[in-house]
């Protein structure tokens, strides 16, 4: 009798390459960031860049850049061994995770109603559906890899993608021409990103983690609605609530 794909075994693969392919993502994770805020945030002082940031900005910036180290921690203390240390530091990192949905918001809200007062208050409007859903895909990511912490190889899947998900608005910021040129390029980037690394996991291990087949979908997906979405009165009736 013929096997579903559901029944056959995932392909084992040695901890040392998961280590070092987790830890090398959480290394791209940092890189991808730096390259996307390093004009505006990481080396700004070395831009002409006179105006100072507001502090709701600064505290997103802070609390999203711990982020990003915290991942890269994780991983490198699973890979030594040191999982009890790992655990503890997780509680501190689900602790940071809602502090930045709670931030994110806030300075969403600060940054489009300035754009609102200043330029063009419709596409603000219409903008401010970005932000907030990053932070309803991130939060459902972060809790889902919460409930499945004692499942470690469904924990670490989500825990990626979450950080992933938010990474749209550093690829946004990445200089290159064609996401000048077309608006729908930072996010496309992103998903080529997201699907290479699924891809990459599924050839290695044979089989389709449990932890992307629902998971990619819904960032993607959320990626498509979202564009839907923004551009409808009912949408911008509704952001103008938040941001004038």
């Amino acid at each position: 009798m013929s096997r579903t794909i559901a029944d056959i075994p995932a392909r084992r693969i040695s901890r040392r390459a998961e280590h070092i392919f987790y830890i090398g993502m959480s290394v791209a994770v940092i890189a991808i960031t730096f390259a996307g805020f390093a004009k505006t945030w990481f080396l700004r002082p070395y831009f002409d860049n006179p105006q100072a940031l507001p502090l709701t900005t600064r505290v997103h910036g802070v609390a999203f850049t711990a982020w990003v180290l915290l991942l890269l921690t994780q991983t490198t203390l699973v890979a030594a061994h040191k999982t009890d240390v790992h655990r503890k530091l997780g509680w501190i990192g689900a602790a940071l995770a809602v502090f930045m949905c709670g931030i994110a918001v806030k300075t969403a809200i600060t940054v489009v109603h300035a754009a609102v007062v200043c330029c063009n208050a419709d596409a603000a409007r219409g903008f401010f559906i970005v932000p907030i859903a990053d932070v309803i895909v991130f939060a459902i990511l972060v809790g889902a890899a919460v409930v499945y912490r004692r499942d470690p190889a469904t924990h670490k899947r989500l825990m990626l993608l979450a950080t992933l998900s938010i990474l749209d608005a550093a690829t946004g910021r990445w200089p290159l021409r064609i996401i000048q040129a077309w608006p729908y390029a930072y996010m496309a980037i992103l998903d080529v990103i997201i699907l290479a690394i699924v891809a990459y996991d599924t050839i290695v291990r044979k089989h389709l983690a449990r932890a992307y087949a629902w998971s990619v979908p819904f960032v993607i997906g959320a990626h498509v609605v979202r564009e839907l979405i923004r551009a409808t009165a009912t949408w911008k009736s509704f952001a103008s609530i938040f941001v004038g």
